[in-house]
């Protein structure tokens, strides 16, 4: 039994983001587990997916000027923590900044996660996880396809 795996099951939104003014997206350091991520995090219960990943982006990145360009879907990923296995469905949006406002944002977010902007291409590169790799290459299609 000591080698068993504890099942943990969630729900998580978040976002790739737009410059407002350039064609860069918006990635996340977190230098104390050597990531680079898009916001994202936990639903809350009673909120939905989009309020969940605005919310997420505003306290993670400190931009709170967020609107909708479009839902990017859901996937489910697995993957093990210790002796946790994880399954996480993932709700992600493309979502574009209508101005650089920064809002204030929980101090354990601002210490743990710092805004840089970056092109598509860097951001395939540098992110961390394919799951996340994947998102930006559907928000990508999404954003290139709507003509902008």
């Amino acid at each position: 039994m000591a080698n068993q795996r504890i099942p943990v099951i969630y729900s998580a939104a978040g976002g790739v983001v737009l410059h407002p003014t350039r064609d860069e997206i918006l990635l996340l350091i977190r230098p104390s587990r050597d990531e680079v991520r898009l916001p994202k995090g936990h639903i809350d219960p009673a909120e939905d997916a989009l309020s969940a990943a605005f919310r997420e982006t505003a306290e993670e990145a400190g931009y709170d000027d967020l609107e909708l360009v479009a839902d990017l879907g859901e996937q489910l990923v697995a993957f093990t923590l210790g002796r946790r296995q994880i399954q996480r469905t993932e709700h992600y949006f493309l979502m574009r900044l209508r101005s650089l406002r920064e809002c204030e944002r929980p101090a354990l977010d601002a210490e743990q996660f710092f805004a840089i902007w970056v092109s598509w291409d860097e951001a395939l590169e540098h992110l961390t996880f394919e799951a996340e790799r994947e998102w930006v290459r559907r928000a990508r299609k999404v954003w290139h396809q709507e003509g902008c």
